[in-house]
């Protein structure tokens, strides 16, 4: 496993170090956070699985059953 640490830059000129090849800039990640609702709540890569499913709110996402909403996250 490789654990050593490798400088990137985003798009907007943020540096960060990862470890994986995974491209989210943490500094971008905040940035788009939301301050309030139940996406607020969850972690980056959560939210943005359910962004990425068009899941913006809890009406939404109570369409979906736990099975469902769990292979959102693989």
């Amino acid at each position: 496993m490789n654990t050593s640490k490798e400088l990137k830059t985003c798009d907007k000129g943020h540096k960060y170090y990862k470890s994986t090849d995974c491209p989210s800039c943490p500094t971008c990640q905040q940035e788009s956070k939301p301050s309030s609702g139940f996406l607020s709540k969850l972690s980056s890569p959560a939210r943005n699985a359910l962004i990425h499913e068009g899941i913006t709110t809890l009406e939404q996402l109570s369409r979906f059953s736990e099975k469902e909403i769990l292979r959102f996250m693989e």
